[in-house]
């Protein structure tokens, strides 16, 4: 078993190496800026540096780890460290930060190992689809990020969490925090968990009421060392200029939407509005007409033209809205400790039909909606074949672990039915081949790249937002209609570790 891990990380890992003369995006030149910052500056100077547009806005963990990728990059480029040297990339430049990536993705590769060994069916099949995951190959590998060294972090926190290893959980989870500090919106969940499955020493007894009686102030008294530590140890050397650092880290003038359209609740409320800026006028209604808001590719803050513009509070206030019936939920599972084991590890797809089904679904359309970061025409044929090879792992092998082989062969007529997927399903993720079709030959045939160059990126933000909602509205239906006794959970001889079935 480790010797293939180790053949498919090889595998995976020369096939980065291919891509690193590929196309880079600005944030090439956002990282390479961050080195000369914190190479060159005193510590008090990195969050106030305004030689780039593009200023160190990631906490100071992050940071140390520029700091210290600065010194090997001296080695191989020293010209990469002036800091009055924007946009520059030679050769060495390049292979310096594509190098850079590969290397730290060992601590994904790690991390998806430590996590594998907890399932006991479909081991091999989880770490190649979260191995091999096309979305982390293009966006760090191409457009040049680092989010696979992040996730790992995540990863381990979360096996420390399966494994009932609460406070080494809430030490990696701290890690990352400082390292990114995106995943704040993970933060809830872990702050009721840990409060209910580690401060409690009794579990409930019906899986509802909470014997109070059984806190620990002990155990909340360690997690607040354990976290408070890493962040004290991150910001500590910045404790002056702590304001000036959360400035960097939450731009809200930065706005809801930019050049590109993430596929969410937001693109199909940007496009509604669009929608109505064209269509009210012809039915005699005024509308105060604005440049291209939202579609000018400027990252800024923008008002609408018809529906009511979203503000900052007004975002935040309804993501607490949405967030409290699962926040709840969660602590009435967390009472259980057969629950104790499984939490968080449904993202892996191997733990039930609903969460391999949804898995497909979210995996398919939110990998197709990375597309448009890869514009450049070269790129076409490379990531749409990285997102079928992973559809074709993913719809082989996944449907397998659930589907009686008596009910296979009851199904052999549906040819084009995608598995476990339905009607309307199955024709939702083949019109992503329609809408690829006409993206990349169709939109530009009829001339309109000229005339509506925003039309295929809107167009796929919007179809694929669609996708994305559907699954956050099925899952989070399935979360709150969770029922643990459907779950086997036990225990085995040959690890210490608890496996999921």
């Amino acid at each position: 078993m480790f010797k293939m891990i180790a053949q498919i990380a090889l595998l995976i890992t020369t096939v980065k190496l291919l891509f690193i003369p590929f196309y880079h995006s600005t944030d090439f030149e956002v990282h390479r800026n961050w080195l000369a910052v914190t190479h060159n500056l005193s510590l008090d100077r990195w969050y106030y540096d305004k030689t780039s547009e593009w200023t160190l806005d990631y906490p100071p963990l992050f940071a140390w780890l520029e700091y210290g990728l600065s010194y090997i990059a001296k080695i191989f480029d020293p010209k990469m460290l002036y800091l009055t040297n924007l946009n520059y990339e030679s050769d060495m430049t390049i292979l310096f930060q594509r190098l850079s990536v590969i290397l730290l993705d060992f601590v994904y590769i790690f991390s998806v190992h430590s996590c594998s060994r907890l399932v006991s069916d479909g081991k091999l099949l989880v770490f190649v689809l979260l191995v091999t995951n096309p979305g982390l190959l293009m966006v760090d590998h191409i457009h040049f990020q680092y989010n696979g060294f992040l996730y790992g972090f995540l990863l381990f926190s979360i096996s420390n969490m399966i494994r009932s290893n609460y406070l080494q959980a809430a030490f990696w989870f701290a890690i990352l925090l400082n390292l990114k500090h995106i995943y704040l919106y993970v933060a809830p969940v872990y702050i009721v968990h840990l409060l209910r499955a580690y401060c409690f020493s009794v579990s409930s007894t019906d899986g509802i009421h909470t014997p109070w009686y059984s806190f620990s102030f002990m155990n909340l008294i360690k997690l607040g060392v354990v976290v408070v530590g890493v962040f004290a140890i991150s910001f500590g050397p910045f404790i002056q200029h702590i304001p000036q650092i959360i400035s960097r880290l939450f731009p809200f003038k930065r706005g809801l939407c930019h050049a590109y359209w993430a596929p969410n609740f937001w693109a199909l409320y940007n496009f509604a509005d669009k929608i109505l800026q064209h269509c009210l006028p012809k039915l005699g209604i005024e509308v105060v007409k604005s440049e291209a808001a939202m579609t000018g590719g400027l990252v800024q803050e923008y008002d609408h033209a018809v529906l009511p513009s979203i503000k900052p509070s007004v975002t935040f206030f309804f993501t607490v809205i949405s967030m409290v019936p699962a926040l709840v939920k969660l602590w009435y599972l967390g009472a259980d400790r057969r629950y104790r084991t499984l939490s968080f590890v449904s993202l892996l797809s191997v733990l039930g039909d609903v969460d391999g089904k949804l898995f497909l679904i979210i995996s398919t359309v939110g990998h197709y909606s990375l597309f448009p970061l890869l514009y450049p025409k070269n790129l076409i044929a490379i990531k749409i074949f990285m997102l079928l090879t992973h559809c074709a792992i993913a719809f082989g092998n996944i449907p397998a672990l659930y589907v009686n082989p008596k009910m296979k062969a009851s199904k052999k007529r549906r040819v084009l039915r995608l598995p476990m997927l339905g009607r309307l399903e199955t024709l939702y993720i083949y019109g992503l081949i329609c809408l690829c079709v006409y993206e990349t030959g169709i939109h530009s045939s009829l001339g309109l790249d000229k005339t509506l160059p925003f039309l295929p990126l809107m167009l796929t933000s919007v179809y694929c937002s669609l996708g994305v909602f559907y699954f956050w509205i099925c899952y989070y239906y399935y979360f709150l209609n969770f029922n643990l006794s459907k779950v086997r959970v036990s225990t085995t001889n040959d690890l210490s570790d608890k496996k999921v079935y």
